[in-house]
């Protein structure tokens, strides 16, 4: 039980942090109760760091962005995109900063049979241009990713819904069968609520209901909104303004950080996150998630057509060596598929792959290939990629694999060169549930099947069994089918996942945010303009 001395503590905090007592009476308060003057200032800072201010410009630095982006959710390929329309949009659900999903433009979503999902859609929510939102707005926002020519990212994660409507306050969406994580992908980035007319969107015109409206938008360069007055969650939108930059390059997005010139920055390098923690002026913020690195290689395109091929490269990596040397251990090993020990029905039976020269060089013989191999990196995939890049091909020459690492431009990367050229280094957030995961990048119905692993055996095995376990409600069959789901991905698929890497963000000491932040994405999970404040 509680002391009455933590009990009065506790409530001069209270009071201090919703502004019933001054900081002078709350430091006398605390000096009255036995603390040492130096003890109760920092006790008041802290509080009164922990309360949200509103004000203030919020700049962000961020290590996404290309020329090619653009305000129409179907083509959202990286962060730059993603936090650009967390700042200006919302979605039915999010993932709260304490890893929960949670409603957010839906009230509350209920199902009977996990079939037929049916959310009930806020009331009085505004869009930026003063429309008030209104369930169809949600239809045709969501349909916007489902028709056959759509050419969206999100239109294999809506592949299992038949059929959205709106029935009164709601909207139901008919699923082709049973689906308990269903609320989940409806939070997926891309899946943003935007006005309609006549059952249409305007899907470049960057009108949302989010915390800030744009007021600049230049792609791959900066985006940035003022706060919106009518935004419906009254404890959220903090700063006055927002403005993102890409800052791909990492040390010219460090020295920003350090220099003042932005508040935050997300992918601190490995190699400098002990250097900058010693800034006074800044604090390092590291979370572990799903985050992985990924070099895929595309099924349908030679020389990875080859199952001996393929399962040659797998063989022939040092992944020990890449999370010592590329994360300098701010991570973990990765075994050939996308889903994390975050997870919760994470393969943990699945054996490591191992290095293993002798089983490569059998392999590459069996596959038949002979010549050069090229692998396409950039440090736009992630920091260290190029030398990521450039272990493999040394690692890959112990198995007799001649390996030419191709450096290519920055810019222009995520339209010109992933999910384009056979093989290159790529980055994967990961997602909170397993089939959201292989819904994004895995099934054969997915634009962003990044290996385009969609006619082989395996690949048919493994969608069958995705689809399977999408309705499977026994939670202990439900994790065998994601044990073999991983197993087929690790064995048969064209994904190399050589390490899982931590979120390693900065910010200044004048940013301040919740004991919680969310690790689904970088950034509170995308969503710092939002929940964040200057202390």
């Amino acid at each position: 039980m509680r002391d009455m001395k933590d009990i009065y503590i506790a409530e001069q905090q209270r009071k201090l942090g919703t502004g019933g007592i001054s900081r002078r009476q709350f430091i006398a308060s605390m000096i009255a109760a036995g603390f040492v003057l130096p003890g109760a200032l920092t006790m008041s800072e802290r509080v009164l760091a922990a309360v949200p201010k509103k004000g203030g410009k919020m700049r962000i630095g961020l290590g996404h962005g290309s020329t090619t982006d653009s305000l129409d959710p179907g083509t959202y390929e990286n962060g730059f995109s993603q936090n650009t329309a967390y700042m200006f949009a919302n979605h039915l659900t999010e993932v709260g900063s304490n890893g929960e999903l949670i409603p957010e433009l839906a009230e509350s979503f209920e199902t009977d049979d996990a079939k037929t999902w049916v959310f009930k859609i806020r009331k009085g929510v505004e869009f930026h241009n003063g429309k008030t939102m209104t369930p169809d707005d949600v239809v045709a926002s969501i349909n916007y990713h489902r028709g056959e020519a759509s050419k969206s990212a999100a239109k294999g994660v809506l592949s299992p819904v038949v059929d959205v409507k709106a029935d009164g306050d709601n909207v139901i969406f008919e699923l082709d069968g049973p689906n308990a994580g269903f609320p989940y992908i409806v939070s997926d980035y891309h899946l943003i609520i935007v006005p309609s007319v006549d059952g249409s969107i305007d899907p470049g015109a960057g009108i949302g209901t989010g915390a800030y409206s744009i007021t600049t938008y230049e792609p791959g360069v900066r985006s940035a909104g003022v706060r919106n007055p009518n935004f419906f969650k009254e404890d959220r939108a903090h700063f006055d303004e927002v403005e993102i930059l890409s800052l791909i390059d990492v040390t010219a997005r460090q020295n920003a950080l350090m220099s003042g010139e932005v508040d935050v920055i997300d992918r601190i390098d490995p190699k400098t996150v002990s250097l900058m923690g010693r800034n006074p002026n800044i604090t390092i913020l590291e979370k572990t998630g799903t985050l992985h690195y990924t070099f895929p290689m595309r099924v349908d395109a030679a020389p990875f057509d080859n199952y001996d091929l393929r399962m040659a490269l797998k063989l022939s990596i040092k992944r020990q060596e890449m999370v010592d040397k590329i994360l300098l251990g701010h991570g973990a090993l990765g075994n050939d598929h996308p889903i994390s020990t975050a997870n919760a029905f994470h393969a943990s039976d699945l054996p490591q792959r191992e290095f293993d020269p002798e089983k490569a060089a059998a392999h590459y013989k069996k596959s038949g290939h002979s010549g050069k191999i090229q692998l396409s990196s950039s440090d736009a995939a992630f920091a260290g990629a190029v030398d990521a890049a450039q272990l493999i091909a040394a690692s890959a020459r112990e198995a007799g694999i001649d390996i030419e690492v191709i450096r290519e431009p920055k810019d222009g990367y995520w339209s010109n060169v992933w999910n384009k050229k056979p093989w290159c280094a790529c980055y994967w957030g990961g997602r909170p549930t397993e089939d959201w995961m292989f819904s994004s990048a895995y099934v054969d119905s997915s634009e962003w099947n990044d290996t385009a692993w969609k006619t082989t055996d395996g690949a048919k095995k493994f969608n069958q069994v995705v689809n399977a376990a999408r309705g499977e409600l026994d939670e202990a069959k439900r994790r065998q089918m994601y044990a073999e789901a991983q197993t087929l991905i690790h064995d048969d698929g064209g994904a190399i996942v050589p390490m899982f890497a931590n979120y390693i963000m900065g910010h200044s000491n004048k940013v301040a945010h919740g004991d919680d932040v969310a690790a689904n994405w970088d950034l509170d999970g995308g969503k710092l303009a939002e929940r964040w404040w200057f202390a």
